[in-house]
């Protein structure tokens, strides 16, 4: 594949040449099987699919790239500077087949614009070979967030963004929520990371989107209270972000590990009828809604979305940030937000609460919880509680003893990936079982295959 200048397209401007050094290869993968048209558990608001990052290729001053990449796959290229932060990325694919050689004018160029008279006679790229994609030495090429991230995250982070300490108000530990970790929604959902979410605008100005966007890069070279993470760690969150920060490493997740998920792409609310769930309901609704009417919003349930519509979401809207992703916490139920803010101080709450007229700000601080032993208290914690068991029971991706969904397991069988008499409780390695699922789409030469299925 032959790309003729980088720097020629639209959108832009302020794009020096010899800024570009490299273009960032990715795979959009497949799913084997799909329960919903919405995104979670993959992301919150954000990608759909997983995305695999295949690896690098170099970019020559005069903008041109002359590559070889895998036939019969969804790529898609991000263009990176020096640092390996990124300057312009690709909202489409492509897909070359076996043997073709093809090739782009530039960076998003109009389809139908033709290639440019250059002053020399070839392409700086065409002087050469064909460059490989080349995989990133230490880097996983599928992120897993509970997997890849989090240790990071509790290494330099957690220590003052912590339900004791909560330094500005951000919590950044792995603790469960309704569907994802704490720390993974206050990243994507409040806008320390800038992967492109699930916007209907693409084409973006240059650096908009991915790390060279997203503030959170910003803070891991020592500067934000000395919070020095190692080259490879900002490495690992530079491509986490590139490669559509992720929150499941495995399409095995689906379906899963959720309490008011989307099968059907519809909400389900059946936790709603635990007695538990009612008590609390009523009780949020007599203690809270006195004061959070709809322009400061509270869950009332676990699943309770707050009619919060996740497609092209307005991350500024307010629901963002008292979403039950926050408030509900599946790991350790006394440190759910609902429970804490508005609890006293000096009986391990925060003490948030204020008395505040309908539609107004602020207000005259005001106790809801004097105690741990308030009987509505005791109500909320009681759903929590009863939250955590059943994630305990229906297992997300990140505990032990998961096990995916029987769909999961009968279609991995009916494509041959794994054996027909596995039997129904025997340990299933879903990573790498993902990872045959997607060799076995992979195009090889007829010699190549047939020799590989001739092998023991």
């Amino acid at each position: 594949m032959v790309l003729q200048d980088v720097y020629a397209g639209r959108n832009m401007a302020g794009v020096k040449r010899g800024e570009i050094k490299k273009l960032l290869v990715l795979e959009t993968l497949s799913k084997p099987v799909n329960y919903s048209g919405k995104m979670p558990p993959i992301s919150f608001g954000g990608t759909y699919t997983l995305e695999r990052i295949v690896g690098t290729v170099p970019v020559e001053p005069d903008g041109s790239a002359y590559m070889e990449v895998p036939a019969l796959r969804s790529l898609f290229f991000v263009a990176l500077d020096e640092n390996d932060n990124s300057v312009k990325r690709m909202h489409s694919f492509l897909a070359v087949m076996p043997g073709e050689t093809t090739s782009c004018v530039g960076c998003h160029e109009q389809r139908q614009k033709t290639p440019v008279a250059t002053e020399t006679a070839a392409l700086q790229a065409l002087k050469r070979a064909p460059s490989p994609v080349t995989p990133i030495a230490g880097i996983p090429d599928v992120f897993d967030y509970p997997r890849d991230i989090q240790p990071i995250l509790d290494k330099h982070c957690v220590e003052c963004h912590n339900y004791d300490r909560r330094e500005g108000g951000i919590i950044l530990t792995g603790d469960h929520g309704p569907i994802f970790s704490h720390s993974y929604y206050t990243l994507t959902a409040f806008g320390w990371i800038s992967d492109g979410r699930d916007r209907l605008r693409t084409n973006l100005p240059p650096r908009t989107v991915g790390t060279s966007a997203s503030p959170l890069m910003k803070m891991l070279d020592g500067s934000h209270y000395d919070a020095k993470l190692t080259r490879h760690e900002q490495d690992m969150i530079r491509y986490w972000i590139e490669s559509a920060a992720p929150y499941p490493g495995t399409y095995a997740a689906l379906g899963t590990g959720m309490i008011g998920g989307f099968p059907k792409s519809v909400l389900e609310t059946t936790e709603r009828k635990w007695p538990q769930a009612i008590e609390a309901a009523e009780a949020i609704t007599r203690r809270c809604t006195g004061c959070h009417d709809k322009s400061l919003p509270v869950p009332k349930y676990i699943s309770d979305n707050l009619g919060l519509i996740l497609s092209n979401p307005d991350f500024n809207d307010i629901r963002i940030r008292m979403s039950r992703h926050l408030m509900f916490n599946l790991s350790r139920p006394e440190k759910s937000l609902i429970l804490l803010a508005p609890l006293a101080s000096d009986a391990g709450g925060y003490g948030l609460c204020k008395q505040r007229d309908p539609g107004a700000r602020g207000g005259e601080p005001v106790t809801v919880f004097a105690g741990t032993d308030d009987p509505d208290y005791r109500k909320i914690l009681a759903v929590c509680e009863r939250g955590k068991r059943h994630l305990e029971q229906n297992k997300r991706f990140d505990m032990p003893g998961f096990r995916p969904t029987s769909s999961y397991v009968r279609e991995m069988k009916r494509y041959g990936i794994l054996p027909n008499e596995l039997p129904e409780e025997a340990p299933i390695d879903v990573y790498a079982t993902d990872r045959a699922y997607w060799r076995s789409l992979w195009w090889r030469p007829r010699a190549i295959a047939r020799s590989e299925r001739s092998m023991p």
